[in-house]
């Protein structure tokens, strides 16, 4: 008899602790499949002090394939569920199709990034919500204060050290406390920047900062944020953003160059598409986790809405806390309904929240104890080193070397605007060049026919310290994005069909000697071709001049051999009334809709 095939969809804090819990509780009975986009598990409370190079990536990061031997890994992207069926069908990495069968499936898709119908907020913030956009928020604070270091028009200057942070959550907070010690820093030690003054905003339609934390805590973190300069404002919050600046809801115009979204995240669209009945975008579940009427189907995490029995008629909130405890149970319930163990319902204590707000300082109320200061920070860097299920003698590393020795302020360039849109369902993978949101450089181009699925986030849960997604910061009942990423258009097909909207393109194909043309567009001569004229100046989709059989020449993929690499913006040609794509500028417009529920924070 073969055995029992579990797929859990998602590794963010709910999955990850369902496969860790799951493989030790069948010791080899269940074959155990783990489906991700991303070989890690990420560690969201840190990723402020990623942005702020205050640990490195990787130190947030905990390897999959490492960490849950008895696991199998298959890297993809869910993009449908047959339940009848009990199949899963996903993308891998390179855009070719897959398919899972299971006997028991769980549900832990995580949340994304929460959007609002503010104009012009999906084409010019960036969210915090993967490792990707944390290292593009670290550069991109990085080149602002070396440009305005530069600039003799005070004003430039000034819009560029401006830095608006939307939403007073435990993400937003910490952003705003982390990046002020930054920039900070980064003027401090150059004596060409003297009279610069970095100014950071945090703004919330919330009363107060933290408002998921009692009145103490919240008044802490305050006057914590406010001793360092960040300019915070309640009851505030954006009306309309463009490029040179945001239109706040009170009538002030500030002009920046930065907008972080922190309002909230929203479920993975991919539960909405089974069909099943939803809370506020989350699938309800029982007690035991498990789907009424499906007892193979399992559901945890922000994709789920668990009931909370401590406070009847209400779901347990989007918080990692509650994910992490959410796997452990759904591990032992998935078990129980192969014969192994017994069920158990979830019930949760609360053990209090945790907010780092950079250096010493800190708020925090482990086990309902209010606590700031350096007791507060000792606590909240302990509570992170117990919590996290790997690296932890290198962040304890990190933190040290952080305290004795200057940060690097350097700008890598390894992740440009347009990589990491705000609208995006696949907020753990940059977008590249010539290929879908979550295509790595250099792979090929074209390998799915169709638009963009609704997919299952990795990364998974909310952030939050240990402890969960922000608030709805700026407003309620607003409308949630779509389920694609960033509104990408339709990728080209099969059959030599031309990559129309692409950023990059692919290679021109079938030409004579096989050798592709370069730089197109660009105006390099396609080499090899009869005749030797070269190819002039084409752009995407143009029938090749001299070209045996008229085969559109496609532009070569940004970063491949004969390119301009990776900062070669200029050479997609924007739509109509659109600027020219650079560092900061995405290659086309981003669409949007307003069909899909968007869930609590």
């Amino acid at each position: 008899m073969s055995r029992p095939r579990i797929v859990i969809v998602g590794a963010g804090f709910a999955g990850y602790r369902t496969a860790r819990t799951l493989s030790r509780l069948t010791r080899h009975q269940a074959d155990i499949t783990l489906l991700n986009p991303t070989d890690y598990f990420l560690y969201l409370p840190l990723l402020p002090q990623v942005a702020a190079g205050v640990l490195e990536p990787r130190r947030v990061t905990v390897s999959l394939s490492g960490t849950l031997p008895r696991v199998r890994l298959v890297l993809g992207e869910a993009h449908g569920i047959d339940l009848d069926r009990h199949t899963v069908r996903y993308t891998d990495p390179e855009g070719r199709d897959g398919t899972l069968s299971f006997d028991r499936l769980v549900l832990a898709a995580g949340s994304v990034n929460k959007l609002l119908p503010i104009p012009g907020v999906a084409e010019h913030a960036h969210g915090f919500r993967g490792l990707p956009e944390a290292l593009y928020l670290r550069d991109h604070v990085t080149r602002q204060v070396e440009l305005a270091a530069t600039t003799d028009d005070r004003a430039e200057c000034s819009a560029r050290c401006t830095f608006v942070v939307v939403g007073a959550g435990y993400t937003g907070t910490e952003v705003a406390a982390h990046g002020q010690m930054y920039t900070d820093a980064q003027v401090r030690r150059h004596p060409m920047r003297a009279g610069m003054r970095p100014r950071w905003m945090l703004l919330d339609v919330a009363p107060r900062v933290l408002p998921e934390l009692d009145e103490r805590l919240s008044r802490t973190a305050e006057r914590v944020l406010r001793q360092r300069g960040v300019d915070v404002r309640m009851g505030t919050s954006v009306k309309e953003a463009t490029h040179d600046g945001v239109l706040l809801t009170d009538g002030t115009t500030v002009d920046t160059r930065t907008l972080v979204w922190c309002v909230g995240v929203r479920p993975d669209p991919l539960v909405a598409s089974l069909g099943l009945p939803m809370e506020r975008g989350r699938l309800l579940v029982d007690p035991h986790l498990q789907v009424p009427g499906r007892p193979e189907l399992f559901a945890c995490g922000d994709a789920a809405a668990v009931p909370d029995l401590n406070n009847p008629g209400a779901f347990t909130p989007m918080t990692a806390q509650h994910a992490w405890r959410h796997g452990k149970v759904c591990a032992r319930n998935v078990a129980a309904s192969l014969g192994i163990g017994e069920r158990r319902v979830y019930r949760h204590r609360d053990m209090g929240f945790v907010v780092d707000l950079g250096g010493a300082k800190a708020a925090a109320n482990p086990l309902g104890v209010p606590v700031s200061g350096p007791a507060a920070g000792a606590v909240t860097r302990g509570y992170h080193l117990a919590a996290m299920p790997g690296n932890r003698v290198r962040v304890a590393a990190d933190w040290l070397l952080d305290s004795v020795l200057p940060r690097q302020a350097v700008q890598l360039g390894l992740v440009r605007s347009w990589s990491v849109p705000l609208e995006s369902a696949s907020p753990e993978l940059a977008r590249v060049p010539g290929g879908p949101g979550g295509r790595q450089d250099g792979e090929p181009a074209g390998a799915g026919s169709g638009g963009e699925p609704a997919r299952a986030g990795g990364g998974g849960e909310s952030a939050g310290a240990g402890n969960g997604g922000e608030p709805a910061g700026t407003g309620s009942g607003g409308e949630s994005a779509k389920a694609g990423r960033g509104g990408e258009s339709d990728r080209a097909g099969r059959g030599g069909e031309p990559a129309g909207s692409q950023p990059g393109g692919e290679p021109a194909r079938s030409q004579p000697g096989g050798e592709p043309a370069r730089n197109q567009p660009g105006g390099e001569p396609a080499r090899n071709q009869p005749g030797g004229e070269p190819a002039r100046k084409q752009a995407r989709g143009e029938p090749a001049r001299s070209r045996p059989g008229g085969e559109p020449a496609r532009s070569r993929p940004r970063g491949e051999s004969g390119a301009r690499g990776a900062e070669a913006g200029p050479d997609v040609e924007p739509p109509a009334g659109q600027p020219p794509p650079g560092p900061d500028v995405a290659p086309g417009p981003v669409k949007r809709s307003d069909d899909s529920p968007e869930g609590d924070s």
